[in-house]
């Protein structure tokens, strides 16, 4: 036994000794093994000792060691290490070359390639892989047709280059040219398509695979999985489900995250839940996916349940739930879990910068992004998003020269949210800018930079470069056309909008909406409400904005019939709930004359401050002060602050009431109970009021002595006070005044010319004539319009050119006779000519107001109220003769002129003969 342990000893030593003698290749592997992982680990030093303290190296060590300082972007060292070895190879050469393509040094990697004592088809694939990351299609394409032989690597390296490049129709020829291909062709074509948000063509792309003998494998179905997000469909979605189970891979933790989270972006949540149950593995990902998704539709409650439940899952969690309370108001709570992580990475920190400039707290997040250890791209991009959401837009291009000047390319984000802060500022020299920075970045082929720069040119009316920008999108998509649409509606560029929306190879919902909101804002009501039926026939469905846009038209026309069509539609559609389709349908009825307005305002489950404008507005218009009155004290009990708006509202509706002393309230309540001072829109209404009541010198007295500089439009209203009550003496004068303003407004030459008429000065009546004509100014010819069911009928004065025009003027001479016969007196005083009595009474009769009136008695049932728009102020005489009207043929007769409406009902007006 004493014996044995030297020989034990012994047999030990001896072995340790065969290891490296007999067996050295064994060490070999394990140290080129290791400097490899120590590379992959970011610890080049680390990996060169091991290198150093080798006895024996082979290619492979060499090779290894210089791969470990290529991935670290130590590129001198490579070269260093490369030229002290005598044993290269082609690998050795591809090696560096691929260093010096990912260091974005092409020309030395030309240079190294040149001089290759050999080349394989890798070494060619390393020099197209390196042109098309450093963005250089051209010299790619070059390299590749001169290319020997290639292999399946080749046609991927050039096809990911056209699809880099967004020249999808090129990469789709190469794809289908393509002798052989793998999973990542496919995968690099899907990817393609959908990064250039054409996700049905990506579909279709994977259903090929079917029919090839490729395999789907995990990056595929990853990728898929967004093209279907892309196209919004649920069944799609299933139908990948069914594919991943029969190809292994529903139980994959990251193939089932991105189904799981395909499910949540579809809006799915309860599939979501469900699919997420059954998951054999979850992992950080699959649990931050379906917190993210609790939290965006709402369910904050249950995102906190789950986080709570999978506590040994918080990591990447802590960051979304910091998300989660931030998008939900609670950002105090936000903090306090960011305040828990002890090292909190990058990502952490943007999702904190974030949630403070989601909620309005730009100082904090200024602060937050300041303090950062390390900031990566997104950081940037959050704090200059945050920004212009809050309206700091040049705080955000001070942001983005900042990080320009520090060397960092920007992101497309950054970019996009950069140029919506040029395109709310108007800075065409800064876009310009950025737009040249984009395409130095390769950003300007992005759908969302290119969008920006649409929106941006146009913004600043440069057409020609919206134009320019638009032509030169290699992928134009939807939104690309919208965007397109909308700026050239937004320069009155109507025709060529309209032409660009018939070219859309795909329009959706916005498109629609885009172009039907571009006529309303023209002032062409009709043709949006044409084109919006259109949209229903094609199988369109129409969103809140789409319909808010058309009650807007059916406001403007008067529409009350379609208005009603589309309220049903709203309830059918279930938008009811929104708060401003609510607050878009008081508006319409109001503008339409109708108090419906009011039922839709009590029917209504929220209320906000629009919401009492809105019906406060409807009042004013309609001359409804009491129910005005009532309204401002309900808003007041619902603890609702008014603002300029409100009390724009309540003092035009005790205007047109003529409440002098509610009035005089209400507009000293602005600056003594609500600090609000009063805008000179304010004072118009109080002049407007005082005129009514015959106040004239009060009404001018205001006028010299408010704070605020008067407009046209103040010294207009009091003219038109001095024409009711005849007061030529202050009519002069304010007429002189508003000369002096150079004010050659129609409306004014009119008023003064009335004011003579009516005193039959007509000799002062020509020298006003006179002046209009040597001042170029022309009186806007008067028209009024009807809607009969689907129809808008207009008339212009005099008009002879209506299919029923005949029997318009038969019936309403009959109407003549007989009102004559009822106490009516036409007054020809509003005829701006001396000519005979007869033939003013002629030209009075055929006034456009009182031929749509009697096209609208002989068309509508009886009892149906009659209901035309007018664009300029009724004249005196068309009001008497539908007092009359509305007397002897028991009709509601309501006409809404270019100051208010009036409700004629029994022979009486609601405006009480003062408009």
């Amino acid at each position: 036994m004493i014996r044995l342990r030297p020989i034990l000893r012994f047999r030990t030593v001896s072995t340790s000794a065969l290891l490296n003698q007999d067996f050295p290749e064994s060490h070999l592997v394990r140290c080129n093994q290791r400097i490899r992982e120590l590379g992959q680990l970011g610890q080049v030093d680390s990996a060169r000792q091991v290198f150093d303290s080798m006895i024996q190296r082979d290619s492979v060590s060499w090779n290894t060691m210089i791969t470990g300082y290529c991935q670290n972007n130590r590129i001198d060292e490579a070269r260093s290490l490369f030229d002290s070895f005598a044993g290269k190879n082609v690998r050795t050469w591809t090696t560096l070359l691929t260093g010096y393509a990912k260091h974005g040094d092409m020309r030395e990697a030309e240079r190294l390639f040149e001089v290759m004592p050999e080349r394989n088809v890798v070494s060619y694939n390393a020099m197209i892989s390196g042109y098309v990351q450093n963005g250089d299609l051209r010299r790619a394409n070059m390299l590749f047709d001169e290319m020997p032989e290639r292999n399946v690597a080749s046609w991927n390296s050039i096809l990911t280059g056209y699809c880099h490049c967004c020249l999808l129709s090129e990469a789709r020829e190469i794809f289908d040219l393509m002798p052989e291909k793998n999973s990542v062709s496919y995968m690099v074509m899907i990817s393609g398509y959908v990064h250039s948000n054409n996700y049905r063509e990506a579909w279709d792309i994977f259903l090929e695979i079917s029919r090839s003998q490729v395999k789907p494998d995990q990056s595929i179905l990853v990728v898929v999985l967004s093209a279907i997000i892309g196209l919004n469909n649920l069944e799609l979605i299933n139908n990948l489900r069914t594919i991943a189970i029969k190809t292994g891979y529903e139980g994959d933790v990251v193939v089932g995250t991105a189904i799981l989270n395909a499910y949540t972006r579809n809006g799915s949540v309860n599939y979501a839940i469900k699919f997420f149950k059954t998951m054999p593995e979850k992992n950080e990902y699959s649990l931050t996916t379906m917190i993210a998704a609790f939290s965006q539709c709402g369910r904050l409650d249950d995102a906190i349940d789950l986080y709570d439940k999978y506590s040994q899952l918080r990591g990447a969690s802590k960051t979304v739930m910091i998300s989660a309370f931030a998008q939900n108001g609670r950002i105090k709570e936000a903090r306090l879990i960011f305040d828990e992580i002890i090292n909190p990475n990058v990502i952490t920190w943007n999702a904190m910068v974030a949630g403070y400039s989601q909620n309005g707290l730009l100082k904090e997040a200024k602060e937050m992004f300041i303090k950062m250890p390390i900031r990566n791209s997104a950081s940037w991009a959050a704090m200059i998003a945050g920004s212009v959401h809050n309206g700091e837009y040049e705080e955000a291009l001070k942001l983005l020269i900042e990080l320009n000047r520090l060397g960092n390319f920007p992101s497309d984000s950054t970019l996009t949210s950069s140029l919506l802060a040029c395109t709310s500022l108007g800075d065409i020299k800064m876009g310009k800018q950025i737009h040249s920075l984009t395409i130095k970045t390769g950003s300007q082929y992005n759908s969302f930079v290119g969008n920006g720069l649409i929106s941006m040119y146009a913004k600043c009316k440069n057409m020609e470069d919206v134009s320019q920008v638009f032509s030169k999108m290699r992928e134009k998509d939807t939104v690309s056309y919208n965007s397109f649409i909308n700026g050239l509606s937004e320069n009155l560029m109507l025709d060529d909008a309209r032409n660009t929306f018939e070219k859309m190879p795909q329009k959706d919902v916005v498109s629609w909406t885009s172009m039907i909101s571009a006529y309303v804002q023209a002032g062409y009501g009709d043709i949006a409400l044409e084109l919006f039926i259109d949209m229903l026939s094609v199988g369109n469905k129409p969103n809140q904005l789409t319909v808010t846009t058309l009650l807007s038209a059916c406001g403007s026309l008067g529409a009350t019939k379609l208005g009603e069509q589309i309220h049903g539609l709203i309830f059918k559609l279930g938008l009811d709930s929104y708060l401003y389709v609510g607050n878009s349908l008081i508006t319409m009825y109001f503008k339409c004359g109708c108090e419906n307005g009011f039922m839709v305002f009590e029917e209504m489950d929220e209320h906000d401050i629009i919401t009492f404008n809105a019906v406060l507005a409807g009042c004013g218009q309609n001359g409804l002060g009491n129910e005005a009155i009532q309204i401002f004290k309900q808003m007041e009990e619902k603890s609702f602050l008014p603002n300029e708006i409100t009390f724009l509202g309540v003092l035009c509706a005790c205007s047109h009431a003529g409440l002098v002393n509610e009035g005089w309230e209400y507009f000293n309540s602005m600056s003594q109970d609500y600090k609000i001072m009063p805008l000179v829109y304010h004072y118009t209404c109080m002049v407007d009021l005082l005129g009514r009541a015959e106040r004239l010198n009060e009404a001018e007295a205001l006028i010299e002595s408010m704070p605020v500089k008067s407009d046209t439009v103040i010294w207009e209203a009091l003219l038109a006070a001095c024409k009711i009550h005849r007061n030529i003496e202050i009519g002069q004068r304010v007429a002189e005044r508003l000369f002096e303003m150079e004010a050659h407004r129609p409306g004014t030459y009119v008023l003064l010319s009335n004011i003579y008429a009516e005193k039959g000065m007509w000799n002062k009546v020509g020298e006003i004539r006179r002046l209009m004509k040597d001042q170029g100014v022309v009186k806007e010819p008067g028209f009024s319009w009807i809607q009969i069911k689907e129809k808008i009928h207009c008339f212009h004065t005099g008009d002879k050119t209506h299919e029923q025009i005949k029997d318009i003027h038969l019936q309403l001479n009959e109407f003549y006779e007989r009102f004559r016969l009822e106490g009516y007196v036409p007054n020809t005083s509003f005829v701006l000519h001396d000519v005979e009595e007869e033939q003013k009474q002629n030209e009075l009769l055929y006034h456009s107001e009182k031929l749509a009136a009697v096209f609208g008695i002989l068309t509508l049932p009886n009892g149906v109220p009659v209901q035309i728009m007018k664009n300029l102020r009724i004249c005196g005489d068309c009001h008497t003769f539908m007092k009359f009207m509305s007397k002897v043929t028991a009709r509601k007769i309501i006409i809404r002129d270019g100051n208010r409406f009036h409700h004629f009902s029994y022979g009486l007006c609601s405006c009480r003969d003062y408009w």
